[in-house]
């Protein structure tokens, strides 16, 4: 991620954060006024339906103060003890308002089936107790509107929770409403029966909200035991696989904590790619599950597999690389129906023949267990070097083996130009280098056998040249 990014992500995350504590304050206070107000009215009053709603008011305070804690530590970093962040602290504070709902509502239950099978309360009825729930349906519309929105654009799981608490306030609100109402007409008109109305809307109440809060607590419990939606892994997967180069998705693992979520991938890849390949692809993946989850934090793990497209030459060379050489001069060829592979190979000048020996005799088993089809492997063994060489310069030397490069040169009708051309010396070596002009439309077999037989032949003129290095150029870049 650029610095630009970060400074972005930053700056969003804080302002979520932000957001975040102000809703949660506002519904603390929100929750206070209005559960003080209840209680007074069903206490003025005697009706356990208002009485029960201040309770699910007195439970909506319990959790306003448990998400403004929630929400403020659930933002603080990751540290050493919690390298996943401090995100499911949410989803323990909608755990235990799942718990004081159920609790509640229990009570509320209890208390209204002894009214209505043991004893009737006599209800005090005034205007009170209804302008206090219609101001209550008010608050709380305004409360669910702003957490929910708030909740949608931050992610968070505990906010959600405490707008699903003042949305559900409303619906009992307007039963508990309903139930005295119908009490006091039933007082006024006569009619016995209309006294259970009372006690029976708080039943009703608890009921829906314990119906709910089941839906809740299962979505809570989830989060908790790392449960996401069969779905999101799908999309996830769906997303990943169609980055060209990723062969599978061996595991994909997808946790959530508060509104974060962690994804964990192994990733198989062809084997031949270079550390480079690997992770321009490792880069696609992470985008493409972004696509499917836009702030997840993703953790990707590669590993090398064979690809279905491989022949020889790959595997050869993946066998070379797992044994961390390189090949080169690699050639297949066919004698009496019999695969052969030659292939030259570098290792450290300050080994022993021995040494040297035995790595290549162990290489050369590998490949052909890797590559069944070939009958025998011929490894020809080149020192690789380890010190710097320091070049001692003669002059009147080098321009006479200079102008013996040129003459060699144009023995060929291919060779437009040498140039650039550099001897260097170090003990009783002698080093040549030089760049050599060829036809742009030469292919690179044609371009190798080229500047190979010019070194034989160089060589032959000069028999104390120990290496000679060309780099072939096309015509057209020379010229520019």
């Amino acid at each position: 991620m650029t610095s630009a990014a970060s400074s972005t992500h930053a700056a969003v995350t804080a302002e979520h954060s932000a957001e975040k504590k102000r809703a949660a304050l506002h519904s603390m206070v929100a929750a206070s006024a209005m559960t003080l107000l209840k209680l007074g009215a069903g206490i003025l009053s005697g009706s356990l339906g208002v009485l029960s709603d201040a309770a699910h008011s007195g439970l909506d305070l319990t959790g306003a103060v448990l998400t403004f804690f929630s929400v403020h530590v659930s933002d603080k970093p990751a540290d050493e003890n919690h390298t996943y962040g401090h995100g499911k602290v949410e989803n323990l504070s909608a755990f235990f308002e799942v718990g004081l709902m159920v609790v509640s509502c229990a009570w509320i239950i209890w208390e209204a089936m002894q009214r209505i099978f043991h004893h009737t309360v006599e209800l005090r009825h005034s205007i009170w107790p209804v302008l206090v729930l219609v101001t209550s349906i008010a608050v709380d519309f305004w409360r669910s509107r702003e957490l929910r929105a708030v909740a949608r654009r931050t992610g968070s799981p505990a906010l959600e929770t405490d707008a699903f608490h003042f949305a559900s306030d409303i619906w009992s609100t307007l039963a508990v409403l309903a139930g005295l109402l119908a009490s006091w007409v039933g007082s006024i008109s006569g009619i016995a029966w209309l006294q259970y109305a009372d006690p029976f809307a708080a039943v009703l109440v608890s009921l829906m909200i314990l119906r709910i809060t089941a839906q809740v607590a299962h979505e809570t419990i989830d989060v908790l035991m790392d449960q996401i939606p069969a779905e999101t892994r799908r999309h996830i997967l769906r997303e990943v696989e169609q980055v060209p180069g990723v062969l599978s998705v061996e595991r994909a693992r997808v946790r959530r904590a508060g509104p974060a979520h962690f994804v964990d991938l192994t990733l198989a890849l062809p084997r031949r790619h270079t550390f480079e390949h690997t992770g321009e692809l490792v880069r696609a993946a992470t985008a493409a599950v972004h696509r499917a989850l836009p702030k997840a934090d993703v953790v990707i793990h590669t590993v090398p597999r064979q690809d279905r497209t491989e022949n020889i030459f790959d595997r050869v060379r993946a066998v070379a690389a797992r044994n961390n050489v390189s090949v080169h001069e690699l050639s297949v060829q066919s004698h009496h129906g019999r695969l052969r592979v030659e292939q030259h190979v570098e290792l450290d000048e300050t080994l022993s023949l021995l040494e040297a020996h035995s790595f290549v005799s162990a290489l050369e088993e590998e490949i052909l267990r890797e590559t069944p089809e070939v009958h025998s492997v011929l490894t020809h063994i080149e020192s690789e070097p380890a010190t710097i060489e320091q070049p001692e310069e003669m002059v009147e030397e080098d321009r006479r083996i200079e102008q013996m490069l040129r003459a060699t040169a144009s023995h060929f009708p291919e060779i437009a130009d040498v140039h650039e051309i550099t001897v260097g010396r170090a003990g009783e070596h002698i080093y040549l280098s030089c760049h050599c002009t060829l036809p742009d439309d030469l292919t690179m077999q044609r371009v190798h056998e080229v500047i190979t037989a010019l070194e034989d032949r160089f060589k032959l003129e000069y028999p104390e040249m120990y290496r000679v290095t060309i780099h072939p150029e096309p015509v057209t870049d020379n010229t520019r």
